[in-house]
This record gives C-alpha cells, sequence and structure tokens, in this order.
C-alpha cells in the first residue's frame, strides 16, 4: 500500500511558489493540494506546474468556485474548469461538485462531465464531500454512491458531523458505504457546531480527534487490504475556519502547524501499514 500526504495551498497563498514548495518538502509532505479558481491565467499555472517539476512535488488540482445558481452556466463552468487542467499532470482531482439544492438528475449530470473526464485523460476525479454541494450530509451521499457504482469519494466528514450535529452514530451504513468509496482523505477534525475544531491537539478536543481517526483508520485499513494507494492532505484551515479572537482578529491557533501536526501523526500512525 502507499500512502502519501499532501499540503495545502489553502493559507499559504501569499508566499512565493518557489519558496512554498520548499517549505513543503522540508516538512515531509509528498506534495501539495492547490485550489484552483476558474479566474487563474494559463501562465500562471505553468509558472506552478514547471516549479512542481522542478522541486519533485506532486500536485492534486482541486475544483471549488462553481458557485453560480444558474444551472446551465454552472454546467458550462465546471466542464470549462476540467477542461483548463486538462493538459496539467496531477495526481487526481478534488472536486467540490454540485449544489445541494441541485436535483438528483443535475447534479449527476455533473458528475458524468468527471467520468468522461476521466474517461479522457486516465485522471481520477473525487468528489469532496463538503457543504453546500451533492455531497452535504451522509444520508444524502449514500443514494448517490448506492445510484453511481464508479462514484469514488475525498472523505472530509468534518462537514457531515457539522450537518448532522452529531458524530454520526446513528449513520453507519452511510459511514461504511463512503469508506468503501474514498481515494482521498482531507484530515481535519469537526465537532457536532463546526467543522474545525480550535486546536485539535489540544486535550478538550481529544474525542473529537479519536472519532475522526476511527474512520480515518478504516479508510487506510481497507485501501491496505486491497492494495489501493491512498492521499491525505491535513486540511485545517485559515479564518474563518480557524478561530480568531474578537476584536484583535488574531489566530488561536497557527494553522501551518496545526497541519503538519496531523501529518505526522498519521505518518506515525500508519507506517505500520504500509
Amino acid at each position: 500500500m502507499n500512502v502519501k500526504y499532501f499540503c495545502p495551498r489553502w493559507g499559504s497563498e501569499q508566499m512565493p511558489w518557489k519558496e512554498f514548495f520548499q517549505r513543503v518538502k522540508d516538512e515531509g509532505y509528498d506534495g501539495v493540494e492547490y485550489a484552483i479558481a476558474y479566474v487563474v491565467p494559463f501562465r500562471e499555472l505553468d509558472l506552478v506546474w514547471n516549479e512542481a517539476e522542478r522541486q519533485h512535488v506532486r500536485m492534486i488540482a482541486q475544483h471549488y468556485d462553481t458557485y453560480t445558481a444558474d444551472y446551465d452556466l454552472h454546467f458550462n463552468a465546471y466542464r470549462g474548469w476540467l477542461d483548463r487542467i486538462r493538459e496539467y499532470p496531477v495526481v487526481l482531482v478534488n472536486s467540490q461538485t454540485g449544489k445541494d439544492f441541485f436535483s438528483y438528475e443535475q447534479n449527476r449530470a455533473l458528475i458524468g462531465l468527471a467520468e468522461a473526464f476521466t474517461a479522457e485523460t486516465g485522471v481520477r476525479v473525487c468528489h469532496e464531500t463538503h457543504r453546500n454541494k451533492f455531497s452535504f450530509a451522509a444520508h444524502v451521499t449514500k443514494d448517490y454512491l448506492k445510484q453511481i457504482a464508479g462514484l469514488r469519494i475525498t472523505m472530509d466528514v468534518s462537514h457531515w458531523v457539522c450537518v448532522a450535529e452529531s458524530y454520526l452514530e446513528d449513520q453507519g451504513e452511510a459511514m461504511e458505504l463512503a469508506i468503501g468509496r474514498t481515494d482521498h482523505l482531507h484530515a481535519r477534525v469537526g465537532y457536532p457546531e463546526g467543522p474545525q475544531v480550535v486546536d485539535p491537539r489540544a486535550p478538550e478536543w481529544e474525542g473529537a480527534l479519536q472519532a475522526h481517526l476511527r474512520w480515518w483508520d478504516a479508510v487506510v485499513r481497507l485501501a491496505c487490504k486491497e492494495g489501493r494507494s491512498l492521499t491525505i492532505s491535513p486540511e485545517f484551515g485559515p479564518a474563518p475556519y480557524l478561530v480568531e479572537l474578537p476584536f484583535s482578529r488574531q489566530p488561536v491557533a497557527d494553522q501551518w502547524e496545526v497541519n503538519v501536526w496531523m501529518m505526522r501523526l498519521l505518518k506515525e500512525r500508519y507506517h505500520v501499514l504500509i
């Protein structure tokens, strides 16, 4: 089994790419997950991938910014984004796909665009479990997974915990199905009132951390049993995901340090399996 760890670009956008890639490598990551806005010009994408190649950094491309509620515009924008990244070498595409208020048929057609992209390029598209997208809740995503045999996901269960306002104790069937379809993990810890705990290193969040570790352990064990590769991005985000003190707006934790801590925790936890 092969597990690789990817550093989110999210939260480090002001750092020059050359410096960012070097820091990523120094910390022990295997690559970078890059959330690519539709407006990013090709010349910038070329520079990013050239530098990644120079420094031997693997890339995951993340889609996130197709927001429009007009379905026809949304469909064309998503198709256009996939076309834009077609020529760039990536490990996989992580896609925040569709909308929670689109019909099943509408979201299914968007997933179909991703399926066509994979068929043409050989690049997997994993659909992220994310609020506001088709996959916003465990019980809803379960129906998509049952109906679409080839649907693969990026599991970010922190969103489902927040939406369900629970640790999903009563949704075992949905979680078992999701675990079996996961190719990429976002290792962020949520809690019933939010998608990101204040600091997973703090003892008061030990229960939330252990709940997520149990899900992640199940994903890793299954991938190991099936001989599949797995990618993991520790994805604790900046403000407003990261809590700030009132008035001063000082962050209560360091996003970079938390993500590195999580990456190292999981590396130590899973090295015995791989």
